[in-house]
């Protein structure tokens, strides 16, 4: 293997072995959620014609999941190795900062696949889903985890130890998945919510891959793909500057 390929397999081996908390758990949890808000509400909401509330759900939660995690893997990785102090043997070798992002937001983007992919798969036991157009899923779910595992990136750049990146997962990230119309269309929110959740990226990157599995969405998933590719393009160059940079990472 070249030095990048070697540590994008350290990378995702990194939490291919300690699969029980990495994919099971987030996989395990999001059935939780389908069980609890499905069998709550299945015969008290109704959001698109011909599709049940449990169905709705499922590609909201798969793709809360996917992108929570790829946050999550580049985050976490970089914080432990700073912590740790082991970062130290990275920067002895001659990879490039491009060699950095590519293998810490490629591992990111493949954890979260596997997880999204998990939350369908198990979701089939509980519910029937369509597949209307398997290309708008897979653009959203590949521009979703790599706008994540950039920002896990920069998060994990930024942080000096564990209690700060809690923070920013806690403060940010998480309530922009749960507010991004996992749960719900932003259609049944009022006026002013409304207004708020456009300013919102993951709610597009949520409504765009929804579009893939139902034909239908709150907004244009061509107005979708293009927030979402921006978004992801902003992120990439401004992890891409920290690295090559050496923001508190050389320090």
């Amino acid at each position: 293997m070249t030095g990048w390929q070697m540590l994008l397999y350290k990378e995702v081996l990194r939490f291919w072995r300690v699969a029980a908390q990495t994919i099971a758990g987030p996989v395990l949890t999001a059935m939780l959620y389908l069980l609890i808000f499905g069998h709550a509400l299945e015969a008290h909401v109704k959001v698109y014609d011909q599709v049940s509330y449990t169905a709705f759900l499922v590609p909201g939660l798969a793709m809360m999941s996917l992108l929570q995690n790829a946050f999550a893997n580049s985050s976490s990785s970089l914080i432990m190795s700073k912590v740790m102090g082991n970062l130290v043997f990275l920067l002895l070798t001659p990879l490039s900062y491009r060699h950095w992002f590519v293998a810490y937001v490629g591992a990111s983007v493949f954890r979260g696949l596997v997880v999204g992919i998990g939350v369908l798969l198990v979701s089939a036991f509980f519910t029937d889903l369509s597949y209307v157009a398997p290309l708008w899923i897979l653009a959203f779910a590949m521009l979703g985890a790599a706008l994540m595992g950039a920002l896990g990136l920069i998060a994990g750049l930024w942080a000096e130890k564990f209690d700060q990146l809690a923070a920013f997962q806690n403060f940010v990230v998480m309530p922009m998945t749960f507010l991004s119309g996992v749960f719900y269309s932003i259609h049944s929110l009022p006026p002013f919510w409304q207004t708020v959740s456009h300013f919102n990226p993951f709610f597009y990157m949520i409504d765009g891959f929804r579009y893939g599995f139902f034909g239908a969405s709150d907004v244009s998933p061509w107005l979708s793909l293009s927030v979402v590719a921006s978004a992801t393009l902003a992120v990439s160059l401004w992890a891409l500057w920290l690295l090559r940079s050496g923001y508190k990472v050389r320090s």
